[in-house]
């Protein structure tokens, strides 16, 4: 049998119009087709149409963008399908009058939304010896909300799982940070959890209060120094160090603010009901505050 020379073979991708090159690309996943765009000059042509692109953004993406006051400029400064792309990836778009944000996963495309602390159900929010509503130059959306101080937290999300990206398993997280103020979390914890609404979900308790997870890391001892051996407390690694990011204590994210994962949930292709995140302390009895909650943050869960 005569043997193929990896020129012929190489001559061979030119013979394939450059359309079919780029509809079998669409069938890949974006990470995918930038890698093979690296193979040789037609892929590269291939891998910038729009054709490929098109199928890589949600099919529903120009009802999306409908729903942001930046439509407009969005589009108009999209020069190509990937561009689109790339632009809802790098920064979310703030749609439904500011109330939640959508981005995408830039190596999947999977969508990703936040709720934005006005588009969620806080117990006492519209009180405010309770909850304040205020302007945060570090937030994506025009308020947040701080909580000054309540017995009873209480606060609930929702969005439809038709909105999520089908056949994909996502978690949810609160996104937070602390005020100077913080009080009656260090030791109390909280109950969160992610379930369809009408179904059980699993619940459990996680701590908003991050120096606590830092604390739990080290036991502290006394050792005498000195000549007049005067006791100074000396923090040392605990013989079973807590893991950083065990999912009981919050962690720093990219944008500065902190969150908390809340559960997860895998979205089935055709699921129509409603998605409901909770997170909620009302067995305590303590008075607590200190933290301003800028949403709830659902998006794929990252592979490990």
């Amino acid at each position: 049998m005569a043997m193929v020379s990896s020129r012929e073979e190489d001559a061979s991708l030119y013979v394939l119009p450059e359309a079919c090159i780029a509809d079998v690309l669409s069938f890949t996943c974006p990470r995918d087709a930038c890698r093979l765009s690296m193979v040789c000059s037609l892929f590269k042509a291939a891998e910038e149409s729009d054709v490929v692109w098109e199928r890589f953004l949600p099919r529903d993406y120009q009802s999306i963008i409908s729903k942001s006051d930046a439509s407009s400029m969005l589009l108009a400064s999209a020069s190509s399908k990937k561009h689109l792309y790339l632009k809802l990836c790098e920064k979310p778009l703030i749609i439904e009058g500011g109330k939640k944000s959508i981005s995408l996963e830039k190596k999947s495309g999977k969508k990703c939304y936040m709720l934005s602390a006005r588009d969620l159900i806080i117990v006492w929010g519209d009180t405010p010896t309770y909850w304040q509503w205020n302007s945060d130059p570090s937030s994506r959306f025009g308020e947040v909300a701080e909580l000054i101080s309540v017995c009873w937290l209480e606060i609930r999300g929702k969005i439809n799982a038709t909105m999520l990206s089908p056949a994909t398993l996502y978690t949810a997280c609160l996104v937070f940070r602390p005020t100077g103020g913080l009080h009656g979390l260090d030791n109390q914890p909280v109950e969160v959890g992610v379930g369809l609404v009408g179904s059980e979900c699993g619940k459990r308790n996680v701590y908003l209060d991050s120096e606590r997870g830092r604390r739990q890391q080290y036991h502290f001892v006394n050792r005498r120094i000195g000549l007049f051996n005067r006791c100074r407390i000396v923090g040392m690694p605990a013989s079973e160090p807590a893991r950083e990011n065990n999912g009981q204590y919050p962690k720093k994210r990219g944008d500065g603010w902190l969150e908390i994962e809340l559960g997860e949930f895998f979205c089935k292709e055709g699921e129509g009901r409603e998605l409901e995140m909770s997170v909620q302390e009302v067995k305590g009895g303590d008075w607590k505050g200190g933290l301003i909650v800028e949403g709830i943050e659902i998006r794929p869960k990252e592979d490990t």
